[in-house]
């Protein structure tokens, strides 16, 4: 009878430009049926990299959202309460894996859609 390999993700300080996968520094989420969820999204991966830049820098998420975001939702790239299956299953997959954050300290994931770049948070489960 063969073990089963034991795998692990380690937070690897030495790549500051890149964020942990949200996976690896999160702890086990309570299944949500509604996410309140803000994003920015960029046309352009460097217009996304500059938003993340002045993200690491400490900028409000809400604040980088009205600068950099190319959507029409600029009340601070706000969507509001979304139920599952209202967004892009893209979108979706990485929002409902990431903690519950404030604008004032975000913890943000990335993904690419059709719509662009998105960078997302969520300030609500339930």
């Amino acid at each position: 009878m063969a073990k089963k390999a034991k795998t692990t993700t380690t937070n690897n300080n030495n790549d500051k430009d890149k964020d942990p996968p949200p996976s690896s520094s999160t702890p086990k989420l309570k299944p949500a049926t509604a996410i309140n969820t803000r994003h920015i999204l960029c046309a352009k991966h460097s217009k996304k990299e500059d938003a993340l830049a002045k993200l690491r820098q400490g900028a409000k998420f809400d604040d980088v959202a009205r600068e950099f975001s190319e959507d029409k939702a600029r009340q601070g790239g706000s969507l509001g309460w979304k139920t599952r299956g209202s967004l892009d299953a893209e979108y979706e997959k990485v929002a409902y894996g990431l903690e519950v954050s404030g604008v004032g300290g975000p913890k943000w994931g990335e993904v690419k859609t059709g719509f662009g770049y998105h960078v997302i948070m969520v300030e609500g489960r339930r």
